[in-house]
């Protein structure tokens, strides 16, 4: 339907439809959390968008025995997002990095030969060690159009792919339309069309590797920047403490909010002691969109395999994973205080004395009582707006507005259209009235005879977050 429709029905009756008064805000996404991590497989320098820890471990593979003494470091990525994925998170854009990069890695390949010539090669369609124990077996003893069968299998048993052609270019075509696990680079087309392959290296020539796994703070810039234009609304980065990566990650909020992609980051401590904690992580980062956790949590490892312990102590960056994952799966106004989290332990019992030395530093504290719950929902801001649920709410307003007010521009910039908006900004504000995220508000959509003629409108809230005594005042520019 066009915006104005000036044609005459009857003699002197005209239907002008004004498309101001259809437009709505749409849905608007709060739980969304992108998670940085290492991993031994899935592609780098991209983001992946995963709805389950099922397709999470199809995508970056399992991770490694848990060994925090280890000389390389642990793989961080799968085991963070299965805190993030069990802690209620149902949406993420997770990212892979790597040390010292994409180029220095390689990935696991195989060559299938004519007796002792090498026909084809095809390799493991990511990096890292993850294909080293893939299996491959060929039987060319078939007869009419399928004369021979490439096999790959996992070290188990439980997973494989089969490939079927008569020469070695169907063959290879087979592998690149049909595998999830390799591809063939370039196709044997010098080869005769009836040249047959008489075997397959059992195990890659080329091992994939090293993983990557000692990354660091400009990996992980590099990372931040890939969701950096995603709708993120929370961050995790695996394995990180504060103290190693916080002004990276808060080099990254300022920029998002700048771009009006605002986002919280949920971090770890590098200790379970408070008074490390006040001196190597709350001086780093403190900042409205920061929430620090403590102290670390126990879990199960599924690396380990047959053993009958399999429960290990995580860092505190894991319980921060599980806490993003919690506060993913709960509406922007919740608090988050004295709310259960899913966990089996964790690796500090603080006292009264303690737990309040912390909160005195904005730190986020788990805590055993009646399970295990968040002390208090609180960022490391030190000034009016500690609430994670008030920032939350602010940005969920922001976001609304921005939403409501974008079709908008372009559109005549009198008395009659800036009406319709506030219109459109009111109908929105309400509602956040009636789902409980506001007390109350105030909306003032202006513009001076100068910003008529410039196409500038100025939109001015002033916003009263549900269980806060705090009024939040916005203003926002549309031009």
């Amino acid at each position: 339907m066009s915006e104005t429709i000036g044609e005459m029905i009857l003699p002197g009756t005209y239907i002008d439809v004004r498309a101001e008064g259809l437009i709505g805000v749409g849905g608007i996404a709060s739980g969304n959390v992108g998670v940085i991590g290492t991993a031994s497989r899935g592609p780098l320098g991209e983001f992946r968008v995963l709805g389950s820890y099922s397709e999470a471990l199809d995508t970056f593979g399992d991770y490694d025995r848990w060994d925090p003494a280890a000389a390389t470091p642990n793989l961080t990525l799968t085991r963070t997002l299965e805190q993030v994925f069990g802690g209620g998170a149902s949406t993420v854009y997770a990212v892979r990095v790597a040390a010292p990069g994409a180029s220095a890695m390689a990935s696991a390949a195989w060559k299938v030969n004519d007796n002792a010539t090498p026909l084809f090669t095809f390799t493991a369609v990511t990096p890292g060690t993850w294909a080293n124990g893939l299996k491959a077996t060929m039987d060319a003893t078939g007869t009419g159009p399928v004369l021979l069968t490439l096999t790959l299998s996992r070290p188990n048993g439980a997973a494989r792919e089969t490939f079927e052609g008569a020469t070695a270019l169907a063959l290879a075509q087979a592998i690149n339309a049909n595998s999830r696990w390799v591809k063939v680079g370039t196709l044997p087309t010098g080869a005769p069309a009836t040249t047959r392959p008489t075997g397959v290296e059992n195990t890659p020539s080329t091992q994939g590797g090293p993983d990557g796994a000692a990354a660091g703070s400009t990996e992980v810039a590099a990372a931040l920047d890939l969701v950096a234009n995603q709708p993120v609304n929370l961050i995790a980065i695996g394995g990180f403490p504060c103290k190693d990566i916080g002004a990276t990650v808060l080099k990254h909020l300022e920029s998002t909010e700048t771009d009006n992609r605002e986002r919280i980051a949920v971090l770890g401590v590098s200790s379970d002691t408070p008074a490390t904690i006040a001196s190597a992580d709350v001086s780093v980062a403190a900042n409205a969109r920061v929430i620090l956790v403590a102290p670390g949590i126990k879990a199960d490892d599924a690396a380990r395999t047959g053993e009958q312990n399999k429960q290990v102590s995580l860092s505190a960056p894991y319980a921060a994973a599980l806490v993003a994952g919690r506060l993913a799966g709960i509406a922007p106004h919740v608090s988050l205080t004295n709310k259960d989290v899913a966990v089996d332990g964790l690796t500090a019992d603080y006292t009264r004395a303690q737990q309040k030395q912390l909160l005195n530093n904005r730190v986020l504290v788990l805590f055993r009582g009646l399970g295990t719950r968040v002390l208090k929902g609180i960022t490391t801001d030190p000034g009016a707006f500690k609430q994670i649920s008030v920032r939350r709410i602010v940005d969920y307003a922001k976001e609304g507005v921005r939403r409501g007010s974008n079709p908008y521009i372009g559109k005549l910039n009198n008395a009659r259209v800036r009406a319709a908006l506030k219109a459109t900004l009111d109908g929105f504000l309400s509602g956040m009235i009636l789902d409980e995220m506001l007390q109350a508000y105030t909306l003032d959509v202006s513009a001076t005879r100068r910003q008529e003629i410039d196409g500038v409108c100025q939109v001015t809230l002033t916003l009263q977050p549900t269980f806060s005594i705090d009024f939040v005042k916005v203003i926002m520019t549309l031009e």
